[in-house]
């Protein structure tokens, strides 16, 4: 039998719209529902997210079990690639008695509200926690065959370790993980056993929602490694063209491993090139908006030029030459297109006539304004973390 073990919390996305109840666990045990019969999910149950659990079990056929507790947590996203506003305040929620579970698998994710001990057979352990990642075996949790899915940044305050492989090397050897799956971001993710390491690539999707997908990562994983008996590498391979496809869709549950390796997904390549950003500055919400692309994109590890940050404000044939002379330094073009803006338009000319890729984020445009940029090439974005993402993906 499997169990999912884990936090199930409110969530709620501005830009694209969402409001539904999922976490990590909620959606880990529905991602696997299709392949997984009587899947078990193990959580804090509060009367704030009862419906939601109810619809859980109802739309994917879950058993769920779990303490009760006082109060829901809800986690408020302005887009999906935001960091979110907690309610109540990581810091304020009370701590509740530890969850128990035993399994022949247990997919354990880290939680707020408290911590899961768990014996199984094979055990994946994802601590969920940019603040205070846990050792797996801390609770008293245990295994015969461990492995740990995390980002870099929990690889570095789980070993204190910076480099992929010291990270790797620490976590084998002082957690005895069987399997380390270190996920890189846009280099998609470094799957290590004591013999063996391998690189599997991220795919692209046309769309990109990011609320929960590690959650997907980590349930195929599981599925593919932990049930099915996969070795490591073909199960993250499967797993992160999950991801893609839920990226793409939201829909889950996951589809099999063959309908996965049927699916027509282009690897990333994470190029090297800097990104210039073409959008009007002259109100609040311009301002932010501009502040956020160049956030996001430098977070991702992108080179940007912003002629907000980098030109600033001065005459006219001042900031035109300055602003054309970094367009000419840069590799490819987000442009913001919502309120048509005269400048960004001129901008998104002069980068096509220099061949060089443009996004173009389109909001409440009409279509008739759209047909020159469609027409000469542009990728046309719907929403804010796909024009991000299409935008580093058209590096060279």
């Amino acid at each position: 039998m499997t169990t999912v073990v884990g936090g199930v919390y409110a969530e709620r996305c501005l830009e694209p719209f969402w409001d539904d109840v999922y976490g990590s666990a909620g959606r880990a045990a529905a991602a696997m529902s299709a392949a997984v019969i009587d899947v078990k999910l193990v959580t804090y149950r509060s009367p704030d997210i009862a419906d939601g659990l109810d619809n859980l079990a109802a739309v994917y056929g879950l058993s769920i079990s779990g303490n009760d507790a006082p109060q829901g947590v809800t986690f408020d996203y302005m887009h999906s690639l935001a960091d979110p506003r907690i309610t109540p305040r990581p810091d304020a929620i009370f701590k509740q008695s530890d969850l128990t579970v035993t399994d022949d698998v247990v997919l354990r994710f880290g939680m707020l509200e408290g911590t899961a001990r768990v014996k199984a057979r094979r055990a994946v352990y994802d601590p969920q926690s940019a603040f205070d990642p846990r050792p797996f075996q801390e609770n008293g949790s245990a295994a015969d065959e461990v492995a740990l899915i995390l980002n870099r940044l929990e690889g570095r305050k789980l070993t204190g370790e910076v480099e992929p492989h010291q990270i790797i090397d620490a976590l084998i050897g002082s957690q005895n993980a069987a399997v380390v799956v270190l996920k890189l971001g846009g280099q998609g993710a470094m799957v290590a056993t004591k013999s063996a390491r391998t690189v599997i690539p991220a795919y692209r999707s046309e769309t990109v929602w990011k609320i929960g997908s590690g959650d997907v990562f980590s349930a195929a994983f599981t599925l593919f490694w932990g049930i099915e008996g996969r070795q490591p590498d073909e199960a993250a391979n499967l797993a992160s063209r999950a991801v893609a496809q839920y990226s793409g869709t939201r829909a889950l549950p996951i589809p099999n491993a063959a309908e996965l390796l049927a699916l027509d997904a282009k690897p990333v390549s994470p190029g090297n090139g800097r990104v210039y950003i073409a959008a009007p500055f002259f109100n609040l919400g311009e301002l932010w908006m501009v502040e956020e692309v160049r956030k996001r994109l430098l977070d991702m590890g992108v080179a940007v030029f912003s002629p907000l940050h980098d030109v600033g404000r001065g005459s006219a044939s001042e900031v035109a030459r300055k602003d054309l002379e970094g367009l000419d330094a840069c590799d490819a073009v987000l442009a913001v297109l919502n309120g048509g803006d005269t400048g960004t338009i001129f901008e998104i000319g002069y980068a096509i006539a220099r061949s060089k890729p443009v996004v173009a984020l389109a909001q409440n445009v009409r279509p008739e304004d759209l047909k020159m940029p469609e027409g000469t090439g542009c990728h046309i974005a719907g929403d804010f973390v796909t024009a991000i993402y299409q935008a580093v993906w058209s590096l060279p």
